[in-house]
């Protein structure tokens, strides 16, 4: 099913259209302030340059002071009701709004500002909390790429309607009021549709002080250390995200020679490029949740931002160039390309770090783990600007900000890929599997969501451990031969992926019973447990018999079992069937189509040999 059917549905769609408007009217209001100050009130330069500085400062600062409150809310409350307050409050801003509009009350038309930061404040961890209680665990990534890229063009058409609206002669205010108002009615209007999204956490003691919840926030999401570093990801995002646009007003006027249309053009680039990344996730992905993209992102990030300034590094010869005027000139689908890019890639790094969080976190913790995020990300986006600030004030040009902060994301993403090596693992293995096969899959929802389980698979090549950790939702420990184990490069993979190396008795008796010891462990733990019980890679394509070490770890600890099977494997480049024949192992069948089945989950008691090895038969079928 493609992720464009859930727009259809009532579990979606109506989440999807209130956080759209919102988006839209936040940046709709935000720019037709703007446009009024800098344009229409007579203001004096300085004056202006105050409240333009003064504005994003107001809007970021109930990120900071009320994250926390709003974490607790979400996890406390039904979650649907307060999407419906909170598109009430919407409402009664915007009307302030249109009143400041009117009578030209910048002091007004500051609160409001404030106003609208709360607004977002509040709605963002119920944004991203609700998503995994309506939609399936197949559904979560492309859900979040809608909803990434309903926001990203959401935020860019706000922005544009904000800007032509207030610059209507005579009518400008009346026409940005009417058109903020109905928006905001419209989206209170949709949160109506809303299914009810119960409480996760009903007996959460609520703390008002602000101060002491902000820090027992950050606590709650630093407990999972591989949650912690993506969300610190997702804040290097934000960073590298804000000092980008920051400067396009100058790169487009200085280095590109180019009017406001020109910037319009390379914000509408920049934000289509990141809804089609953000698209692309899920058809990517395999609809899992697969942070192997996200060091994919950070390299486009890196490559198109250094590209950026390589394009267009000096001074342009002519000035007040129009878009179409500047798609003309020599040079310019270079730009094009860069900034399309650079959007793309973004959607490769964010989606899947947010999908991440969801995934991993609890669902009791989601919405405080989200409203920690929301501290941090507002924090470094406040560090940006003070970055951008701070460049440009030691005579860097805006081209040349870009160059930097392009480097530095290299810099970030070793740090982040260092403590998190999950990333890097995910990333080797899906662009090997994905590479080499074309991956259907089957029954995998059969696979517990949480709880220790052991999964049994028939053994067909050396590719084997890597398509499971490509595939399987949850990661896994796999119990695999020693010297595969031990292979250079994928050694890393494999114990990144804390894969379990065992050796037969007669190998090595110890490494045998450490490795029975760590699977008893892991399963102790709730973890998933991968076998492969034939002992040893299948060498004439059929199943061979089971060996008694399934029976051996049931024995001391009893878990479910759920049987799979590979299918199609056989006589690719690392299989046996080549050595077989003796000829030469060549990759005779690239991008080869294999499947992956899961079977029903088996009790431990029913989990006998020759019934095991009868169930993962029928799975694998006739399609070796």
């Amino acid at each position: 099913m493609s992720q464009f059917n859930l727009l259809g549905s009532r579990r979606f769609a109506p989440f999807f259209w209130t956080q759209a408007l919102g988006a839209f009217n936040d940046n709709a209001f935000r720019n037709a302030m703007v446009m009024l100050v800098a344009f229409q009130m007579g203001l004096d330069d300085r004056t202006v340059s105050l409240y333009t500085n003064l504005a994003p400062a107001l809007f970021i600062l109930p990120y900071f002071l009320f994250s926390a409150t709003a974490g607790q809310l979400a996890e406390k409350y039904e979650k649907s009701r307060i999407i419906r307050y909170v598109k009430l409050f919407e409402i009664g801003a915007m009307l302030l709004a249109a009143v400041g509009f009117y009578t030209h009350h910048t002091t007004l038309l500051l609160v409001v500002l404030f106003l609208m930061g709360l607004h977002s404040t509040t709605f963002g961890p119920i944004k991203y909390a609700i998503l995994p209680q309506a939609l399936k665990p197949d559904e979560l990534v492309g859900g979040n790429g809608l909803v990434e890229m309903g926001t990203q063009l959401a935020m860019l058409i706000g922005m544009i309607a904000g800007n032509s609206l207030m610059l209507i002669a005579g009518a400008g205010p009346v026409a940005a009021s009417a058109a903020t108002v109905l928006v905001a009615v419209a989206g209170y209007l949709a949160s109506r549709r809303i299914p009810p999204a119960p409480a996760t956490a009903p007996d959460l003691v609520f703390n008002w002080n602000p101060v002491t919840e902000t820090a027992r926030v950050l606590g709650i999401t630093r407990q999972d250390r591989s949650v912690f570093n993506a969300v610190l990801g997702i804040s290097w995002f934000w960073f590298f995200g804000t000092v980008l646009v920051a400067q396009l007003p100058n790169y487009t006027r200085v280095n590109l020679g180019g009017d406001g249309s020109v910037n319009t053009l390379v914000l509408t680039l920049f934000s289509l490029g990141t809804g089609i990344g953000s698209l692309l996730c899920e058809r990517m992905s395999g609809r899992r949740v697969e942070v192997g993209l996200v060091p994919l992102g950070a390299f486009g990030l890196t490559a198109f931002g250094v590209d950026l300034y390589f394009a267009h590094p000096h001074v342009a010869a002519v000035h007040g160039l129009d878009w179409l005027a500047f798609l003309h000139g020599v040079g310019s689908w270079r730009v094009v390309l860069d900034l399309t890019l650079i959007g793309v890639f973004a959607g490769f790094y964010v989606v899947p770090l947010f999908a991440f969080v969801q995934a991993r976190t609890p669902p009791d913790r989601l919405s405080r783990v989200i409203a920690g995020n929301n501290i941090l990300n507002a924090l470094l986006i406040c560090l940006a600007s003070g970055f951008g600030l701070g460049l440009g004030a030691l005579g860097l040009t805006a081209v040349e900000i870009f160059l930097v902060a392009a480097v530095l994301n290299v810099a970030v993403a070793v740090y982040i890929f260092t403590l998190v090596p999950e990333f890097l693992m995910r990333f080797i293995t899906w662009v090997l599997v994905n590479t080499l096969y074309r991956v259907r899959v089957d029954g995998l929802g059969q696979i517990p969501a949480e709880g220790p389980a052991l999964l049994v698979c028939n053994h067909v090549s050396f590719m084997d451990p890597l398509l499971l950790m490509a595939n399987l939702r949850r990661p896994a420990r796999f119990v695999m031969h020693y010297k595969i184990f031990n292979i250079p490069v994928l050694k890393f993979v494999f114990r990144t992926a804390r894969a379990i190396p065992i050796a037969g008795h007669k190998e090595d008796a110890a490494v045998l019973e450490r490795a029975y010891d760590e699977v008893d462990a892991a399963l102790a733990a709730g973890e998933l447990v991968c076998i492969f019980p034939e002992g040893g890679l299948t060498r004439d394509g059929d199943i061979a018999p089971f060996r008694p070490g399934v029976a051996r770890i049931l024995g001391r600890r009893p878990v479910p079992v759920v049987p799979l099977a590979l299918r199609g494997l056989w006589g690719s480049v690392w299989s046996r069937r080549d050595s077989m024949l003796h000829r030469a192992r060549l990759p005779r069948r690239f991008r080869a189509r294999v499947e992956l089945v899961a079977g029903a989950p088996m009790a431990p008691t029913d989990a006998q040999m020759a019934m095991l090895e009868a169930r993962v038969r029928e799975l694998r079928g006739d399609f070796a």
